[in-house]
């Protein structure tokens, strides 16, 4: 049974509707602006030219908390609109021409003589791949023939059908500028102790294990790596698995089942949305990052309890990531563990993006916000990414990694992780902890740092429309229209910039992306190379720049830069280039309140 209230108000403030019939607000910013509204009208500036947030005193926040979300020019939102009907209408017509057999049909289809059967194709559910995704697909699933570091090798491949297959030419394209993969603390690398130590245990372990955990599978360097990895986060015990997404999605359901409530944000990675569904539990989502939204289905689950019977819930689980890989955003944290303890939730974190990325020490989002490992209940993270390995964790209690071991269809079913993978997490984990005897991990974690900074800043001053946290390594450029997706993913190839390009359904219809993917390996000249030649091919492009104003009055639910500086951005005044409006200092959070 899933409800989703996302579309609905969460606290029934007239200000969250919207002229442009986008969604309502979704990081909690309504009731400021209420406030707003109900304040003198120089308060309100009609030109204001950008929203910030500051607060004035302590609270759950330690660090600056920076975000941003521009909001899409309506010009820019209409012709997204119009491209998108053209490209539609056109389909259409070639599945017409395809029907009649005018134009050759290259999708699968079943045979003449199974047309009275059960389809195993659905023709309407495949339109957008036949004739909207075909047309830009050269952009996604390029072969790579080097270490994916910060720069690497492409094979180059032609299309003579419209990209409906590929012809290899046999020439490589080198020393291509790599902003998308997710190469992090610049790990992923064939040379240096890593690799060396991998190859070392390979010689000794082989390759592969043949066998689960529970069989004969389970090396003693697994249980090391598993002390490793709590040791690392500050927690009781770890366990491993060879799959990041199926730690997701295999995990939950041992978590929770019938009689149980997830409650998710609605941009949460596809693996803990599968893994909420499979579980059996009842499933309401909340908006991103929205603590107004999240905190009013609490008091709903606590004041209602189960559909029909009005029992109580089982169990409550707040289910959200660390860096949200689409947005660029980092998760409130602080105020998600404040609300968990007041609403007797368990908090599944997910850190697939923010471990190794995060923090001071590189310990993911807890240590960003300097906050204690133990307030989150159960801890996952993935390997692939900081690590430059492969697989997941789960981390926390003692008494709950002994019942995964047991219950979970990751750990009872599939084979042990390989040992030079395991090798690899070992000793990328002690060097950026600093047990190798060298600073080269710190290094990395703060030049990983820098280079976000810098890259997000010099974005900004060119113009650029970007979403998410100053401090996310995940760097999302807005593109909007659909045909600048394919267009820019191979205009940056031409010049030697490999990128990542998203549109829909991936992201919002009207809010396709380039997303860039930060690394500590990137040199200031490669950052500088990239920024250059993103300046020179899209510079020009008014629609990818940020407006000059913006109306509060119909602020877009995705508008908003905040700041962070002490206590959490509910308490909050507006500032404006004339005016500050100052809080009480005896205000206090809503979900604070007795």
């Amino acid at each position: 049974m899933t409800e989703s209230p996302a579309t609905k108000p969460a606290n029934g403030e007239v200000c969250q509707r919207v002229k442009n019939g986008l969604k309502p607000e979704r990081n909690g910013l309504a009731k400021i602006l209420h406030r707003c509204h109900q304040q003198p009208k120089q308060h309100c500036h009609p030109e204001e030219e950008e929203v910030q947030a500051a607060s004035h005193h302590g609270g759950l926040y330690s660090r600056p908390f920076d975000e941003s979300f521009e909001q899409t020019p309506m010009l820019v939102a209409v012709l997204t609109y119009m491209g998108y009907g053209i490209l539609t209408v056109f389909g259409y017509l070639r599945d017409f021409l395809r029907h009649w057999k005018i134009e050759r049909c290259h999708i699968a289809r079943e045979r003449e003589e199974q047309k009275d059967f059960v389809p195993l194709y659905q023709d309407f559910e495949n339109f957008y791949t036949r004739n909207l995704y075909m047309r830009i697909r050269d952009s996604w699933n390029r072969p790579i023939c080097s270490v994916p570091g910060a720069k690497m090798d492409l094979v180059e491949r032609v299309s003579h059908d419209y990209n409906w297959t590929f012809d290899y030419t046999g020439r490589v394209i080198s020393g291509v500028i790599n902003l998308g993969s997710y190469n992090y603390l610049g790990f992923a690398e064939n040379t240096g102790p890593c690799a060396d130590a991998a190859a070392e245990i390979t010689a000794k372990y082989g390759v592969g294990v043949a066998g689960t955990r529970q069989e004969m599978g389970n090396l003693d360097r697994h249980e090391e790596m598993e002390k490793l990895v709590a040791k690392f986060l500050g927690v009781e015990s770890a366990m491993a698995f060879g799959m990041g997404f199926a730690t997701n999605s295999m995990n939950i359901p041992a978590l929770t089942g019938k009689g149980c409530l997830i409650l998710s944000d609605e941009l949460n990675h596809a693996s803990l949305v599968l893994g909420a569904r499979l579980s059996g539990s009842t499933i309401r989502v909340f908006k991103h990052n929205n603590m107004q939204s999240l905190e009013k289905l609490l008091r709903e689950a606590i004041v209602h309890g189960q559909p029909r019977t009005h029992r109580p819930w089982k169990k409550i689980l707040i289910v959200v990531e660390g860096i949200y890989s689409m947005e660029g955003s980092i998760v409130r944290l602080p105020e998600v563990i404040a609300l968990k303890k007041r609403y007797g939730a368990y908090l599944y974190l997910d850190e697939a993006h923010s471990i190794g990325a995060l923090g001071p020490r590189g310990r993911g989002v807890v240590d960003h916000f300097g906050l204690d490992p133990c307030d989150v209940d159960v801890m996952m993270g993935t390997f692939t990414k900081s690590f430059g390995a492969a697989g997941g964790y789960i981390a926390g209690r003692r008494e709950l990694i002994e019942y995964l071991r047991s219950h979970s269809h990751s750990a009872v079913y599939a084979t042990s992780m390989s040992p030079p993978v395991v090798e690899q997490i070992i000793t990328s984990m002690k060097c950026i902890m600093g047990e190798d005897g060298t600073t080269i991990g710190l290094e990395r974690v703060q030049r990983l740092a820098e280079n976000t900074l810098y890259f997000r800043k010099r974005l900004r001053e060119m113009g650029f429309i970007i979403y998410g946290n100053n401090d996310s390594p995940v760097v999302p450029m807005m593109l909007y229209m659909p045909a600048k997706i394919g267009a820019f993913g191979r205009e940056m190839l031409k010049r030697n910039i490999g990128v990542v390009v998203v549109g829909f359904p991936a992201t919002p219809i009207i809010e396709s992306r380039a997303r860039f993917c930060i690394s500590a390996a990137h040199t200031k000249d490669m950052l500088n190379r990239a920024l250059s030649v993103i300046s020179e091919w899209c510079g020009s492009e008014p629609s990818q720049k940020k407006p000059r104003s913006r109306r509060i009055a119909s602020l877009p639910p995705r508008t908003r830069t905040e700041t962070c500086t002490g206590a959490p951005c509910h308490k909050l005044a507006m500032i404006s280039p004339k005016k500050k409006l100052k809080l009480s200092p005896n205000s206090t959070l809503p979900y604070l309140n007795a």
